[in-house]
């Protein structure tokens, strides 16, 4: 028969009962903690890509001005140049 709170002078839970119930609530807090952290590296990265983008424009003018308007193979770095104007629209 199960006895109710009124009946029983409960003054803890178990030792059981209270490792298993810190082993749940530290478990959320590291989960927010590692939340928190993942939040503020994607941040950190988010704001850091407009001035990669620069970067990379400010080095596509400086190949452009050596090599003039050409493509550039990013894996082997072969160039080859891009056909001109009059000639796309007869293509």
């Amino acid at each position: 028969m199960n006895k109710s709170l009124k009946d029983i002078k409960v003054e803890k839970i178990t030792e059981e009962q209270l490792k298993d119930l810190q082993g749940h609530v530290n478990t959320i807090n590291q989960a927010q903690l590692q939340l928190g952290q993942l939040t503020s590296q994607k941040s950190a990265v988010l704001n850091a890509i407009p001035a990669l983008q620069v970067k990379l424009k400010e080095f596509q003018d400086a190949l452009e001005g050596e090599y003039g308007k050409v493509s550039i193979n990013i894996q082997d770095g072969t160039i080859q140049e891009l056909p001109k104007a009059d000639e796309q629209a007869n293509t």
